[in-house]
């Protein structure tokens, strides 16, 4: 904790100098600060830089260190520095570049930079990033890495230290060497650990484990987070169809699935892109936010309507137009927790057809439950506050009515939005607020109707 603490202390004292740089006109010096940085500190400085300054920052930061800088930036920002780079600064800036992210870079060029940026290639390389390319942006096969080092079975354990001492080191996040037959295809992998503690003497087959569980290079990445969340993996072998060896996950790549998961899942809720950039361009940001605004207006007109349709229900009655909006409220508290409840759950793959009604028929009992404890502890408070027990009855009966209904639709919109092929963390909440807001009034306004008139 301390030492998270202090790294950000440091990283706001760099982000000050840069500033104060900058603002004197010292761009000789940000530039030798920036060439002190790790690639990123310098993503985060740029991240958490207005648009002016941070286009001033990527002049100045060392070409030679761009492409590094540029794996670990949001994919917004890293699409807005690519579209201003020139081809050559693109080909030197991706030599080197992490499959998974150069994938992902020669997907947002334009044909002509994408095929130079090929060409610039070794035949290797550009093997597999083609091999990268073929697959969906979102699944293993994306967002593995070539970086493998794999093995035969039937040789000693000597032999592959030896071969490990010549070879001089490892990729990243490097715990298991993959046993593969001569065709590549995966036979089982080897813990370093195992490597390193066994008798040198004995063959590979020996100490292999060969009931390691592969991963299918068509697999959505979410579901891969899910298994390595699950299994504690470090890295997991990727294969194709029949079982040959393409390559490997590893945590550091899991550890951006769920960071990015985790942002989707809160700016959806507020409608808003994952991506979004927290200091874009003010026009920019306006636009991004219209469309959700605007579907939030149709919503609340809406429910005004309803509001309209009993107008002279609330002519007759100022004490209605008090107590009206208590229960679309209560109606949208419980809704939101059982929604948040069943996103969480879609998220982490615990909702199947299997347990779905009865999750719905749980979340419907629990609305009636706590639609009786509120709707009596609102009926005692409305009645002794205005001396007249039929409204006291009204607002009691609307609040059970809609929380019963707020369960319902917190557990069933999510799941019908799945079954649609919608986001649920991006249309679930106002689809709830909607339905609450909408149903309160009109059950809160149309029970004043028959009990009050």
């Amino acid at each position: 904790m301390a030492l998270g603490v202090l790294e950000e202390e440091q990283a706001d004292i760099r982000l000050a100098q840069i500033n104060q740089s900058l603002s004197r006109g010292m761009f000789v010096q940000v530039r030798e600060l920036l060439q002190e940085f790790a690639p990123e500190e310098v993503a985060l400085l740029l991240e958490s830089s207005p648009s002016q300054t941070r286009q001033i920052l990527w002049r100045l930061t060392p070409a030679s260190q761009q492409g590094e800088i540029l794996e670990e930036l949001s994919e917004d920002l890293k699409d807005q520095f690519i579209a201003k780079m020139s081809t050559e600064s693109l080909i030197n800036a991706t030599a080197g570049m992490d499959t998974d992210d150069l994938a992902y870079i020669l997907r947002s060029l334009p044909d002509s930079v994408y095929q130079l940026v090929l060409q610039s290639m070794d035949s290797q390389d550009r093997a597999r990033v083609e091999q990268a390319l073929s697959y969906p942006e979102e699944s293993a096969g994306a967002l593995m890495n070539t970086d493998t080092v794999a093995i035969r079975p039937d040789v000693s354990i000597d032999v592959i230290l030896r071969y490990l001492r010549r070879r001089g080191d490892l990729p990243d996040a490097t715990d298991t060497l993959y046993v593969v037959d001569k065709n590549d295809r995966l036979l089982g992998g080897v813990y370093i650990t195992d490597l390193l503690t066994s008798d040198p003497s004995l063959s590979i087959t020996e100490i292999m484990n060969d009931q390691l569980e592969a991963i299918s290079a068509t697999m959505d990445e979410t579901e891969v987070a899910h298994l390595f969340e699950r299994y504690d993996w470090i890295s997991a072998p990727v294969v194709d169809s029949e079982g040959n060896l393409l390559g490997r996950i590893t945590i550091d790549d899991i550890v951006d699935v769920i960071r990015e998961d985790a942002e989707h899942s809160m700016m959806s809720m507020a409608g808003m892109e994952d991506e979004a950039d927290t200091f874009g361009p003010v026009l920019q940001s306006t636009l991004r936010r219209s469309l959700w605004l605007t579907v939030n207006l149709f919503a609340a007109l809406l429910a005004a309507s309803v509001s309209h349709t009993f107008e002279a229900t609330l002519e007759q009655f100022a004490t209605i137009a008090v107590l009206m909006t208590i229960v679309p409220s209560m109606g949208g508290v419980a809704g939101n927790q059982t929604l948040a409840l069943v996103i969480r759950g879609i998220a982490l793959g615990h909702i199947s057809d299997v347990n779905s009604k009865w999750l719905i028929g749980k979340e419907a009992a629990i609305g009636l439950l706590n639609g009786l404890i509120w709707a009596s502890f609102v009926f005692i408070v409305v009645w002794l506050w205005h001396g007249d027990i039929r409204f006291g009855i009204l607002i009691g009966a609307a609040m059970l009515c809609n929380m019963i209904i707020a369960g319902l639709a917190g557990a069933a919109i999510p799941l019908l939005l799945k079954r649609l092929n919608i986001d649920p963390a991006l249309a679930g909440g106002m689809a709830l607020t909607t339905v609450t807001d909408v149903a309160g009034l009109f059950i809160f306004l149309g029970l004043a109707t028959l009990i009050l008139l």
